[in-house]
């Protein structure tokens, strides 16, 4: 392991402390503040530098995020909310974004994308005629059971031995005459590590046929987001863009400053797979000291969002990948790409988040992006 600077067997760096936790490790506590108050979480921190913050009671989503004191998640100002607070139909569906804050927010489990009514009958339940969703669906809101929260040492051929951080636990959305299905998450970090990966599996634990919608708002912020940070993907096309691209004169390439007013934008990018069927994007400083990478599985998540909230104080882009298209849950249905989840039936997601430090790391990213395909201008 590279510990500061110094390679370091296992055995080497126990014989330089007492606890390995001085180094890296993880830590469960609870909030206990304003909206957070009795939210559970866990820390973990390498030895790195990268620190990430899993919210347990949150959809066990991801938090704040830092590397080396540098913060690397977007913060909205909303706080990590207690569940309880949440008002799922207030504000015509879009209560979702006062939960919106951190590194990751899942939207899911049955619905993702803007909200409205759909029909239920097949829940056979005749006061329940149809099932109305708020924008990306009930999954935030809910808390997670923790499984599992340790350190896994395993040792190679050679006898080397290597370290991870992981997390596992269990979300469960269901309700009587309803959806039951079940997202299992697990989050690992390398002991010396400087990516998240995370491996979802979503399962339908109920009898009836259950449609299945799954979205990842990956958020990002200053300094990782900043004027002259370049948007690096290997894009086929732009399916679809909000109205507001076409008003503001901002680049979906190349971010400005933060700007009064700022009208959200949004697009829909058709992205190239590599080889091995993983789409890469990455958001690149522009004095390339930073960036990050974040790659999944294609056959997943075959859809991407971009999405740039560039207004005064709150400032972020988020990287979203998704099992739908834009139009969500309505079309979808309507036009045959929903998923169904039969009883037992599951569904995996493979996604990393990567941190990248320096020139040579930042311009390598670029050109394994370029090598894939390149982006229109």
């Amino acid at each position: 392991m590279n510990i500061f600077g110094r390679d370091l067997s296992r055995d080497e760096l126990e014989r330089r402390t007492g606890d390995l936790s001085a180094v890296a490790g993880i830590r469960q506590m609870v909030l206990d503040n304003g909206v957070e108050r009795g939210v559970r979480a866990i820390d973990l921190r390498t030895a790195s530098g990268l620190e990430l913050e899993v919210l347990v009671d949150r959809a066990f989503d991801l938090g704040s995020a830092r590397f080396r004191g540098v913060p690397l998640g977007w913060r909205s100002g909303n706080g990590f909310r207690h569940p309880g607070l949440h008002e799922h139909t207030d504000e015509g569906g879009l209560s979702w974004l006062r939960a919106l804050d951190g590194l990751l927010v899942s939207g899911g489990l049955d619905h993702t994308l803007f909200g409205g009514s759909v029909d239920a009958t097949r829940y056979a339940y005749p006061p329940k005629q149809t099932v109305s969703h708020g924008l990306h669906g009930r999954l935030t809101a809910i808390p997670a059971r923790l499984l599992e929260a340790r350190e896994v040492v395993t040792t190679d051929a050679a006898g080397a031995a290597s370290s991870v951080l992981r997390v596992v636990g269990e979300v469960v959305q269901a309700t009587s005459f309803g959806e039951h299905l079940r997202l299992t998450r697990t989050i690992e970090l390398d002991f010396d590590g400087r990516e998240i990966r995370l491996h979802d599996v979503v399962d339908n634990l109920g009898f009836e046929t259950t449609p299945h919608m799954f979205l990842y708002h990956l958020n990002f912020g200053w300094p990782f987001v900043d004027e002259g940070t370049e948007f690096v993907a290997p894009i086929a096309s732009t399916l679809w863009a909000s109205d507001s691209t076409t008003q503001q004169g901002v680049s979906y390439r190349t971010l400005p400053e933060p700007q009064q007013g700022f009208v959200e934008q949004v697009y829909e990018h058709e992205i190239v797979p590599d080889a091995e069927g993983r789409n890469h994007v990455a958001l690149l400083a522009a004095d390339k000291t930073i960036g990050v990478e974040v790659s999944w599985t294609a056959a997943g998540m075959p859809h991407f969002f971009e999405w740039q909230n560039l207004r005064n104080g709150q400032y972020a882009v988020g990287l979203e990948p998704s099992t739908h298209h834009v139009d969500g849950d309505g079309s979808a249905r309507d036009d045959g790409s929903m998923i169904w989840l039969e009883h037992g039936d599951s569904r995996t997601y493979d996604t990393t988040i990567r941190v990248l430090e320096g020139a040579a790391e930042v311009d390598a990213a670029r050109a394994g992006i370029r090598s894939i395909a390149d982006q229109p201008e």
